[in-house]
């Protein structure tokens, strides 16, 4: 019976191994790379769980202001605290007038969505980059990758290390829209909560992962500047990057 990728962690929904998906010469490894949603929901056992499992790092992309919540806890693994998105409060402003209109030009949910995506590939440039070479450099052992619900920021950062090690994009676009099943039950309470049906519309667009986002996403990076490695190089990575990143998911 083939592996699993989904990982049951107490506390967690969209928990699962980047290892098992096709390549041009075989498969990616298990246990180097899980994708996950906030891992500070983890209970006692869930905790237990992701240390059995061997992660030794967790490199957070969360903002400062996300973080202020946690609870107060002694961790057994090295927590690395990268913000996939930070700005000032100026900025944000402009960044959502941006984001809103292209939201209001796409023709459908899976554009709109590609070309968010997009705008943060740009505006958060330095972040992408800090995010990646922060899995590039951590030590040995298993890494789990995390945002709020693993689903935007941590799909971003874990399409482009599937790309690296020679993922399909079918394949990577297929895992990105698993987070969307995985997260319902949470996301189910913001439907329920929702007062207008504008604002419920609103909420089931941002809940999407649609496939074609994730494709559209490459097929443009693709467009603006070669390859999905001529935007890792934009933005400042080196070919020792790419190449120690791509080795994380390869053997």
């Amino acid at each position: 019976m083939p592996r699993s990728r989904d990982l049951v962690w107490d506390g967690c929904l969209n928990v699962r191994d980047l290892g098992g998906l096709p390549t041009d010469d075989g498969q990616t490894r298990f246990g180097s790379v899980v994708r996950a949603d906030s891992v500070h929901l983890l209970s006692d056992e869930g905790w237990r769980a992701l240390v059995d499992y061997g992660v030794r790092t967790v490199v957070d992309l969360r903002g400062d202001h996300e973080r202020e919540d946690d609870p107060p806890a002694d961790l057994p693994v090295d927590v690395v605290h990268v913000p996939f998105m930070e700005a000032s409060e100026q900025e944000w402003e402009e960044i959502a007038e941006q984001l809103d209109a292209a939201v209001a030009a796409a023709p459908d949910d899976a554009t709109a969505t590609r070309d968010v995506y997009l705008i943060f590939l740009e505006r958060f440039a330095d972040n992408v980059a800090a995010s990646l070479r922060a899995v590039a450099s951590a030590p040995e052992g298993g890494i789990v990758i995390h945002c709020v619900g693993g689903k935007d920021r941590t799909g971003l950062l874990t399409a482009l290390l599937l790309h690296l090690a020679g993922v399909p994009d079918d394949e990577i676009a297929a895992d990105y829209a698993l987070s969307e099943e995985r997260l319902l039950p949470r996301h189910q309470v913001w439907f329920d909560a929702a007062e207008t049906d504008e604002e419920l519309q609103r909420l089931r667009r941002i809940a999407q992962t649609p496939a074609a986002s994730m494709i559209g996403v490459f097929a443009e990076l693709e467009r603006r500047y070669g390859s999905v490695e001529g935007y890792l190089h934009h933005i400042g990575l080196s070919d020792e990057e790419l190449d120690r990143l791509r080795a994380r998911l390869r053997d």
